[in-house]
């Protein structure tokens, strides 16, 4: 189940292209997101020398210009994570993935000033700009790794008086709802917009047939993951990533 749900992550935040080399995801996107820009050892040859294929990974990266970053999982090769240490690459952003098993009883958002859009917008990105302070390029991205996506999505602005506070994505695959690119805005925190608006989109996703949500949480995120412990959301595996700068 954890491995199934990594490959949910997988599939819900694409990327632009993926490279596979000897059953390691080689993924490139601009160098937007590190989700959408490292190498997942999902699956390994065996025996694998674990140098000579990080040395081919770190060639790839170095010729798209951009820093070579392992996402270290549960499921990587054993010796993945020290041999990269020994390495010189430093962790970065150690999180979390949480499950919440049963929709069935999610209580019902009482703010009800929200949008869902079945298809990522002009109107959803520039609110998704405004609250999170992306820039143009990074909204293109966006656009570009959700519009060719064919996993289902529901794109969600929450608002206040008419002003947008919090806006968030739902991914839909084979019953299983992930929860990407929660948001909200400085000004309007610590206010409850956060938990209505996933509220909201886990009652379209139980409208849509899904019957468990799963997210992925910094772990120093103490705002998020204070919220995603009273939505009883659960810690099921963590994962960090390990970086090292490409000389350019």
């Amino acid at each position: 189940m954890h491995k199934r749900i990594e490959e949910l992550t997988l599939n819900a935040w694409p990327a632009i292209q993926t490279v596979v080399q000897h059953g390691w995801l080689l993924r490139f996107a601009n160098g937007f997101t590190k989700r959408s820009n490292s190498i997942s050892a999902l699956y390994s040859e065996h025996p694998i020398d674990l140098h000579a294929q990080i040395h081919l990974c770190e060639r790839g990266y170095a010729d798209a210009g951009l820093d070579v970053i392992f996402k270290i999982t549960p499921f990587n090769p054993p010796d993945l994570d020290s041999t990269l240490d020994s390495m010189n690459y430093t962790v970065v952003d150690p999180s979390s993935v949480r499950i919440l098993e049963h929709l069935h009883d999610v209580e019902a958002p009482t703010h009800h000033e929200v949008t869902v859009q079945e298809h990522v917008s002009d109107d959803w990105l520039h609110n998704l700009g405004v609250i999170t302070g992306q820039s143009e390029q990074d909204l293109a991205t966006t656009r570009r790794l959700l519009c060719q996506s064919v996993i289902p999505y529901g794109f969600f602005t929450l608002y206040d008086q008419s002003k947008p506070v919090a806006c968030g994505i739902g991914a839909l695959e084979q019953g299983v709802l992930g929860l990407y690119d929660i948001a909200t805005s400085p000004a309007a925190r610590n206010r409850g917009f956060g938990k209505q608006l996933v509220l909201h989109i886990l009652q379209w996703a139980k409208a849509k047939g899904a019957t468990c949500s799963y997210l992925q949480v910094i772990q120093n995120n103490v705002a998020a993951n204070r919220l995603y412990d009273r939505l009883q959301y659960k810690e099921i595996y963590t994962y960090w990533y390990r970086r090292k700068q490409v000389v350019r």
